[in-house]
This record gives C-alpha cells, structure tokens and sequence, in this order.
C-alpha cells in the first residue's frame, strides 16, 4: 500500500520515522563502533567487509572471501617518494568535509569519514607499501550491508584530488 493511499495519517508517520532517524543519527545512534583491529597485520590491512560496503586494494589476498570481486579497488600510486605521496593524503583527507585523522604514524593513515545528517560513520585506512610502491587502502562502513557505493566514490575521490595537487 502506498504512502498517499493512507492519506494524512500516512503521511504524518512517514514524517514521523524520518524525524526519529534524523535524531538518532544527531543522538549519534547510527556512528557504530571502530573496528579493535585496523592496522596492518603481516603487510595486509583487515579484509574486506563480509557485505557490500567496502573496498581495498588487497581484496585479492583474501581467496574465497565473498565480497572479493566486489571490494576490489586499486592502490594509490605513489607521487615521487612514499613519505611525500602519505603526506599529501593527509593533507588531502584533513581537507575533506566530514573527516578526522586517527591516526597518522610511520608508513600508516587511519580517518573516519562521518556524514553530517544521519552520523554514520566510515573507516579508511592507508597504508604505504614500500616494497610494492603503492599505498594500500581500505575503506568500510560500520553499519548497515551495503553503501551505495559510498566507499569506492570517496577513494576515487581521494584519488583524483591527489593527482591534482
């Protein structure tokens, strides 16, 4: 049944709902939790998310898993040297709206992006490889099963902003 076929009645409980999850995000109900094991772990960053909100330039070192395909997103390239190309990120994500730097330390960046209405709340990390030349990234949601491909848009973003600089 349709939300005009209810009439006002309909239409006031929609308004309703959407005004109790515009507060519970402001409550910060929809944030969720961090991850306790972000990091890198023996040259990997965590796999994937085991649903559809997240990407990382190391899906393929995790066969089987089922958001492998889905999650895969290449790493950044480096911009002349690695600690330059991680600097530049920083400065770069400092930048964007809704973001806050966790952690910055050695070859490692961890950021939260929050969005401003609903709070929900993502995990970015970054991580330069020396070896390979790359910097790694992983970004997930911690809510919900999927992010309308919020994720992959924000590090494409990142990016192309990167190449700009």
């Amino acid at each position: 049944m349709s939300v005009l076929k209810w009439g006002g009645a309909g239409l006031a409980a929609l308004a309703m709902l959407t005004l109790l999850a515009v507060l519970g995000g402001q409550l910060g109900l929809w944030r969720g939790q961090a991850p306790d094991d972000l990091g890198v772990r023996n040259g990997r960053l965590k796999p994937p998310s085991m649903t559809a909100n997240s990407v990382s330039s190391q899906a393929g070192l995790w066969p089987g898993h089922p958001q492998q395909e889905a999650a895969r997103i290449e790493p950044l390239a480096l911009l002349g040297d690695g600690p330059g190309t991680l600097q530049r990120l920083h400065d770069t994500v400092a930048a964007m709206p809704g973001a806050r730097i966790v952690r910055f330390e050695g070859d490692y960046l961890r950021a939260e992006f929050t969005t401003p209405l609903m709070q929900f709340t993502d995990d970015a990390e970054f991580w330069l490889d020396r070896e390979a030349g790359v910097v790694h990234v992983r970004s997930a949601s911690r809510l919900g099963r999927g992010d309308l491909g919020t994720n992959r848009r924000r590090i494409e973003a990142l990016r192309a902003r990167l190449q700009e600089r």
